[in-house]
């Protein structure tokens, strides 16, 4: 199994985290363009640190996220710096959360911003798309959610953000994991919206076992900056006990 992390918010002290890390990882940067994740990576020294992911962001008045409700100018800059290069670049689908407002002044603009994120999609061929675990025929409709091989598409799976029964979690997993989706779990720090509930090591260790049994390929964990001793721990016994390859 792939371990990998988000950090969406390379600071000093975020990414001195890295100091914790012994086995190899993947890592998904955010930044507000390529010039700045290229400078994040420059900085990067750890030898663990086996591949590193470009997450694009926006401005908080543009969306912050990407979707079809993302101003078209933001995606087309965003898309257009990385057109012809060979970055790995990860979309993180989601609600423009920062500036609802969005939403109603981008609705006519939605169906062209779904054909230019489509696009961006088809041409690039290096991207993984980062979506919520429900996602579904609605959110592709609105534009939430965009056609993608499985392999490359990332499920949003925040148990500590769920009120489901541990039963409840464990099915909705093996059922993500039987998909061959990349899983995305958490929260060990918060994020964006700041009031995410903190997921436990040993929640996190009951989720990364349902995910080992199920034999999935890569688990990636929100976010880096949330490291201890404790996570460290159980992430050290899942890498031995199914190591997977970079």
């Amino acid at each position: 199994m792939k371990i990998s992390f988000f950090e969406e918010y390379p600071t000093k002290n975020n990414l001195n985290k890295l100091n914790l890390i012994k086995f190899p990882i993947k890592l998904y940067i955010s930044a507000h363009s390529l010039k700045e994740f290229n400078k994040i990576k420059n900085k990067i020294k750890s030898r663990y640190v086996k591949q590193l992911i470009y997450w694009p962001i926006l401005k908080r008045k543009e969306g912050y996220y990407i979707s079809a409700f993302s101003k078209s100018e933001s995606l087309n800059r965003i898309f257009d710096e990385v057109s012809g290069k060979k970055v790995i670049v990860m979309l993180d689908v989601e609600f423009p959360y920062t500036k609802k407002s969005l939403f109603f002044s981008q609705f006519f603009n939605s169906f062209k911003n779904k054909k230019i994120i489509n696009r961006f999609i088809k041409k690039h061929k290096k991207v993984l798309c980062c979506e919520n675990f429900l996602a579904g025929s609605l959110f592709k409709f609105l534009g939430l959610s965009f056609k993608i091989e499985n392999k490359k598409k990332i499920k949003m799976f925040y148990s500590s953000m769920l009120h489901f029964s541990r039963k409840t979690k464990d099915n909705i997993l093996t059922k993500l994991a039987k998909k061959k989706y990349i899983l995305a779990l958490g929260t060990i720090a918060t994020g964006e919206t700041g009031n995410e509930f903190i997921l436990t090591p040993e929640e996190l260790d009951k989720d990364l076992d349902i995910l080992k049994k199920n034999k999935i390929k890569e688990v990636i964990i929100f976010r880096l900056g949330g490291l201890n001793k404790n996570y460290i721990r159980i992430l050290k016994n899942i890498y031995r006990s199914a190591p997977g390859r970079i």
